[in-house]
């Protein structure tokens, strides 16, 4: 299969193992380069970054989401919508189906971020506020930059490591904080969606070096399709709906750009830049969301976040500055 978004302007690029047998889209050689390296491109962070802004929407659109249906509507239908979207893309560009050897890995991204997080993000927020919730996206970066270390063998540096913690430290205090430094009822929940979405990060990231971002969340969405009409039929069934314009706008953007679009972006710029140090940019998503939950919700937002957000600017900075490939085993 071709790697048709590589950001190597070359238009024939080569799928081959790497050292520890997971495959890697490399372009031919280029100055100050070693061979097989594929040098990432300037506009990865970028793309990363509007994954990010596109993901700090998604606990107030969940929320605005429940004033019309009810938890299991509402995570179905968004996999629904955004799987319409993916299998329409799909069917127009005439994609080929994957190899065998991909399906395991669009598993682990389907169940991660198609499924998983959004169902137990869902749940959560029946019982806790989005600004509570955004404690799990302030573990979220180190999580998946730990898992992402596990997985490929990538060794990232000291200094980015530092950079990491102390990010996700000061997102944890501030968010803590800011809940009034008491625990939900729906905490059990947001942990879960914390590991199996750091899970899914990790895997969608590897294997969109192998095949463009868009086809990764496209087939993982598919490869849901039966389990999300039969949850779509079953939960509207025995859900109440009640159709509001914020319900609606919420379902739709969870749909077409949290889970399709965003992820798209998100996965491309991992592609570029790395799981890790892409995993750091998320430090910003859970500031990001109490701006909008500020405007969009009207919950309250502490003086203290302008001060938290430039300690998290810094921290994103120096994980960029350290960079987060480092060699594998």
């Amino acid at each position: 299969m071709k790697a048709e978004d590589s950001a190597t302007p070359s238009s024939t690029i080569a799928v081959g193992p790497t050292a520890d047998g997971t495959d890697r889209a490399h372009a031919p050689d280029v100055p100050g380069s070693g061979p097989g390296v594929r040098r990432a491109g300037p506009n990865g962070t970028l793309l990363a970054g509007l994954g990010v802004l596109a993901f700090s929407l998604t606990f107030p659109s969940t929320a605005w989401g429940l004033e019309s249906f009810g938890p299991w509507s509402l995570v179905a239908l968004r996999s629904l919508l955004a799987a319409a979207i993916a299998g329409g893309v799909l069917l127009a560009t005439r994609v080929p189906v994957p190899e065998r050897r991909h399906w395991a890995g669009l598993a682990v991204v389907a169940g991660g971020v198609v499924v998983g997080f959004p169902l137990l993000t869902t749940l959560a927020l029946r019982t806790s506020t989005t600004s509570h919730a955004a404690v799990v996206v302030g573990l979220l970066p180190l999580t998946t930059a730990v898992f992402s270390s596990l997985r490929t063998g990538s060794r990232p540096s000291v200094t980015f490591w530092t950079a990491a913690v102390a990010g996700a430290g000061v997102v944890i205090v501030f968010t803590v904080w800011q809940s009034g430094g008491t625990l939900s009822a729906g905490d059990v929940f947001l942990f879960g969606a914390l590991l199996v979405c750091a899970a899914g990060y990790t895997e969608g990231g590897r294997l969109a070096k192998v095949m463009p971002g868009w086809q990764v969340i496209g087939w993982a969405l598919i490869l849901t399709l039966p389990l999300t009409v039969a949850g779509t039929a079953l939960a509207l069934a025995y859900e109440p709906v009640r159709l509001t314009a914020h319900g609606v706008i919420g379902v739709v953007w969870v749909a077409a750009c949290s889970t399709f679009l965003g992820l798209y972006v998100w996965y491309r710029g991992m592609a570029e830049i790395g799981v890790a140090r892409a995993s750091q940019l998320q430090l910003a998503q859970p500031l990001l969301t109490l701006v909008w939950s500020y405007f969009l919700l009207g919950e309250q937002v502490s003086a203290a976040a302008p001060v938290a957000a430039v300690a998290v600017l810094l921290c994103i900075a120096a994980t960029q500055r350290a960079g987060g490939a480092g060699r594998g085993r």
